[in-house]
């Protein structure tokens, strides 16, 4: 005979409370002081009780769902979704993911989050327009993540960009490097501000001259880039590329290296978004560290706060700084790149 299945009931009695208190404690609603809470999540831990979220839900007005879009394959938002999951549940909300894919657009996957009666939607590197963007705010609340929106009523939370950009370059110039190139981004979440921070930074810095490839989200856009690189004489070629991002650059990575030159004594390599792998040993990338932790903090709270009716204010605008992460794939030059003096022969 299987176990008997735990119940509201046996929690109350287990907690010396009562089932509606139980209920209060579970739904995530005020009437409960925090040690009656404790009390009760103690007693379900004992217990092993999991509520019966699909249920309560059918009897509620709200979900207490918020839904996420996410590129497929997009190694940083796999960081941002352990964020999101981890401070979703703090907050007492469950998260529902539908994924963007080449055969799925953003479009398809936001109408599955609104089937699912989502209360709130993140859109991570969103590609929508302002008017689609307009149409689902007035829907409901909305957060766009990584990527900024002149919409009003969409919320955002993202890294600073053409800081980061900036700084990657900054470290570059620091080492010695003129001629840095940098891997464009074109039109994905972050490629405008990434291309103008790296503008800026070039025409603030003396001796750089500004050199742009074309470059990607993935690690075949990087080798694309690479042999584009490659197709440069030697004279031509910069000593330094800024990449997208880390897959862009580890991509890049592994086709020079694979044509015979090193990295970073041939051409040094800086990344963004500081995914897992950039810290693997054997790939040691320097790059720029978007803030995952803190960007799942900031996206569940700009959405909590609006539904929870805790803050009656414009939706959230959070712009978060990254950070250089120095690792083996940057060094100085390995040839002096300014012109020598010529020898007086007079």
């Amino acid at each position: 005979m299987g176990r008997e299945k735990v119940t509201m009931e046996h929690v109350a009695a287990r907690a010396g409370v009562s089932r509606a208190l139980v209920s209060i404690v579970f739904r995530g609603v005020p009437g409960a002081s925090e040690a009656t809470r404790e009390r009760v999540l103690a007693a379900a831990r004992e217990l092993d009780y999991r509520p019966d979220t699909r249920a309560s839900r059918l009897g509620s007005s709200r979900t207490r769902t918020l839904g996420v879009t996410f590129s497929v394959g997009h190694a940083f938002h796999g960081d941002l979704l352990e964020s999101l999951y981890t401070h979703a549940d703090a907050a007492a909300y469950e998260l529902v993911l539908s994924g963007v894919t080449p055969s799925r657009s953003e479009e398809a996957a936001v109408e599955t989050l609104l089937a699912e009666r989502c209360e709130g939607i993140v859109l991570l590197g969103s590609s929508q327009s302002t008017a689609q963007l307009t149409r689902l705010a007035g829907r409901v609340p909305v957060v766009s993540v990584l990527r900024p929106s002149s919409v009003e009523d969409v919320g955002v939370v993202r890294t600073d960009d053409g800081a980061g950009l900036r700084l990657a370059v900054e470290h570059l110039r620091s080492l010695g490097h003129t001629r840095i190139a940098l891997l464009d981004g074109g039109r994905t979440a972050g490629g405008a501000e990434r291309r103008r921070g790296y503008r800026t930074a070039v025409r603030r810095l003396p001796a750089l001259s500004e050199i742009v490839l074309p470059g990607g989200l993935s690690e075949l856009e990087g080798a694309a880039a690479a042999l584009a690189f490659l197709d440069l004489s030697p004279r031509e070629r910069p000593s330094a590329v800024a990449a997208f991002n880390d897959r862009c650059a580890i991509g890049f990575i592994d086709v020079v290296r694979q044509h015979g030159l090193r990295v970073p004594d041939d051409v040094s390599v800086v990344g963004f978004d500081d995914i897992t792998e950039a810290g693997y040993p054997h790939v040691a990338l320097t790059t720029v560290r978007q803030d995952a932790e803190q960007l799942g903090v900031e996206a569940v709270r700009a959405l909590a706060d609006r539904l929870d009716g805790s803050a009656a204010t414009a939706p959230a605008r959070v712009v978060i700084q990254p950070e250089l992460v120095v690792r083996s794939s940057t060094a100085r030059p390995s040839e002096v790149e300014s012109p020598r003096p010529r020898p007086d022969l007079s």
